[in-house]
């Protein structure tokens, strides 16, 4: 944790899911100051505000987590305000950070970047082989294009930046709003709302035979820091797991981790999104040491335990 004592880092997005943990690593290893910008003051989609933003501080690092982000439904209903925030945000990040001289970005892409039929588990050499799953394309396009500004940044102007492709998040502390949520917190939501209700079934979106790949937020935060800290290349890295679960048999380990007895009912009117998501993470260990430290049913358990202890406070617009 040497490598932070001192510095001053930038994390966008750092009053989030991810950013939250991020931050607290930040200041155990010793950072002298951290800055995080938040959305009333700081609208990244600017191009004067993120200018601003360089010109009022000086960071040795920037850590990109910012982003518009959603599930199935928020990602069908707001395309292109999926696309545009997330792209203006990637954009202007690093190219005004490169202008500001800043030494290093870290900026997190995803995994719904990769083409809808990706031979799993996915590997970084297939990005850029086909088209996303259409519901996240947008979303995913976007993100997509953070790779290839790094890369041709690097080439020309010999700056450094990294991209993460990271999977589904989930943990304590996660999203629980049903119009953004990913997921494993809207599968604990639903069996623990049914099941304090008294309600015999839950609906589930599809037909659960989708796949997906899910990663501690604990772990993902030390991916990062390590990807900062060690790896100083523009080729992309997956940031995950190593794991793959349908969504049959997450709904399964749910209801019974909540005490759910009631019925699933699958509604297949709605999509499934990509068919099936496990990536190959073998790179970002043998780059930068990563290996996910938490395992699922242990995240899983600390996830419901979350929910269970503050479900009376979380608020939601309706």
């Amino acid at each position: 944790m040497t490598f932070w004592s001192g510095k001053s880092v930038l994390v966008t997005g750092g009053a989030g899911f991810l950013g939250t943990i991020v931050v607290e690593r930040l200041q155990r290893g010793g950072c002298k100051e951290i800055f995080v910008p938040r959305s009333k003051d700081w609208d990244l989609r600017r191009e004067d505000v993120v200018e601003r933003l360089f010109k009022e501080h000086k960071f040795d690092l920037v850590i990109h987590l910012a982003a518009t982000v959603g599930g199935i439904g928020a990602n069908r209903d707001n395309p292109a305000h999926m696309f545009y925030d997330n792209l203006m945000m990637g954009t202007l990040i690093i190219e005004k950070a490169r202008l500001a001289g800043v030494p290093k970005v870290v900026a997190v892409g995803t995994v719904c970047s990769y083409p809808k039929f990706t031979p799993v588990p996915f590997k970084e050499e297939d990005l850029f082989k086909g088209y996303p799953e259409e519901t996240n394309a947008p979303y995913g396009l976007a993100k997509l294009m953070y790779i290839v500004q790094s890369q041709t940044y690097r080439q020309q102007y010999g700056f450094n930046s990294v991209v993460l492709l990271m999977v589904n998040l989930y943990g304590p502390g996660d999203d629980y709003d049903p119009k953004t949520s990913h997921a494993i917190p809207a599968l604990i939501k639903k069996c623990v709302d049914a099941r304090d209700a008294g309600e015999k079934q839950v609906v589930v979106w599809g037909d659960g035979t989708a796949s997906r790949e899910f990663l501690y937020v604990d772990d993902a935060a030390d991916g990062i820091l390590l990807a900062a800290e060690r790896y100083n290349r523009s080729d992309p890295v997956n940031l995950g797991a190593g794991m793959e679960i349908n969504i049959k048999d997450l709904v399964k380990i749910i209801a019974k981790e909540t005490g759910f007895k009631g019925k699933v009912v699958w509604d297949t009117t709605k999509p499934n999104g990509q068919p099936r998501r496990g990536l190959d993470v073998s790179k970002a260990e043998k780059e930068f040491g990563f290996k996910a430290k938490v395992g699922f049913a242990e995240g899983l358990k600390r996830s419901i335990e979350w929910y269970e202890k503050n479900k009376k406070d979380l608020k939601f617009d309706r």
